[in-house]
């Protein structure tokens, strides 16, 4: 039984807000006239795809005084994600972003985060360092280098991380590219902030395109043996179609394919493997077997519509990897968070 002591399986820090999905595909979002509301943001999804898995978990975020900033609170609470660390900003509103799901593979997101996200007012002086430090796994995004304050909190939390390095713990550097949320997307500018993420991260993640900005390298191997030239351990490059490359600074390596999916939604799908991923990692299976995993809990979730909701449970991954495939069936996700098989 773990004490409230203990240090958390995971802390994510950086993105929340309330996703807005249409209830039906193929609609553009002037003809929608019905949408379901979901607790979303990368940072927040990949602590509850942690927590659906059985790990303790817990986001360092923040969201507006509003009446939506009560309704993340009250989700992740029941989604088992602990909310200490989620606290208000007076006079910003809780961001608030729209998608449109055009499957397989188009799904415009409309984010709504003026004049400033709550979740970019994240200040140095205010992080519990010490939980930070002593996390199994610490998870942070790009987004979060966008802006001050949350630029020099999230590496103040990077920083407090090295300083507490230990055997079996893992700082995670989700690229996360959006240049839609930095004011002045500059991808020199941009590259110079995740260079200096890179250097106390032992993780990065990220798709083709976020690990070229981080690296200036495009071809799959290269990009992650410039990840690891600059620092991390370990390099996930996620190629779409072609599945999922890793390397490991010990020279560990796995390639493994995509899982055939009839897509949904793909938005939730990198944060499904994100916490999956994690929780691999905490259990310390090979390489292989960790990316086959996530990639199987990420097809899951893109076979459903919504995203924190639709994080799946352990037996539904195992059972996803039995049968090399997703199973064709109706999105279940709407209604909240699912009763464990």
């Amino acid at each position: 039984m773990q004490r409230q002591d203990d240090p958390y399986d995971v802390i994510t820090m950086g993105r929340i807000g309330v996703d807005l999905y249409p209830l039906r595909t193929g609609v553009p979002l002037a003809d929608v006239d019905t949408f379901g509301k979901f607790l979303g943001g990368s940072a927040t999804n990949v602590a509850v795809a942690a927590a659906r898995l059985g790990r303790r978990t817990a986001v360092v975020t923040r969201t507006g005084a509003d009446p939506f900033g009560d309704y993340l609170h009250r989700e992740l609470r029941a989604f088992g994600v602990d909310d200490r660390w989620v606290t208000p900003v007076d006079g910003l509103p809780t961001p608030i972003t729209f998608c449109e799901l055009f499957p397989p593979d188009d799904f415009p997101l409309h984010f709504y985060r003026r004049p400033q996200a709550p979740d970019l007012e994240i200040r140095a002086e205010e992080l519990d360092l010490d939980a930070i430090a002593r996390a199994r796994i610490f998870w942070m995004t790009g987004t979060g280098l966008s802006a001050e304050p949350s630029r020099g909190a999230t590496l103040e939390a990077l920083r407090a991380r090295a300083r507490g390095a230990g055997e079996g713990r893992h700082t995670v550097f989700d690229l996360d590219w959006r240049p839609m949320l930095w004011p002045d997307p500059d991808p020199d500018e941009v590259r110079r902030h995740y260079r200096e993420a890179l250097r106390y991260a032992t993780v990065a993640v990220g798709n083709l395109e976020e690990c070229a900005l981080a690296t200036g390298a495009h071809e799959p191997h290269e990009a992650a043996r410039a990840l690891l030239a600059a620092g991390v351990r370990l390099a996930v490059v996620k190629q779409g179609p072609k599945g999922v490359l890793a390397l490991a600074a010990d020279g560990e390596s796995a390639d493994v394919p995509p899982v055939p999916v009839d897509v949904v939604n793909g938005l939730g799908a990198g944060d499904a493997f994100g916490g999956a991923l994690c929780h691999g990692l905490l259990a310390h299976r090979p390489l292989d077997r960790v990316l086959r995993y996530a990639n199987a809990a990420g097809a899951l979730v893109a076979a459903r519509l919504a995203c924190s909701s639709a994080m799946p449970y352990h037996e539904e991954i195992e059972q996803v990897l039995a049968d090399g495939a997703v199973a064709p069936g109706p999105a279940d996700d709407l209604a909240g968070p699912p009763a464990a098989p």
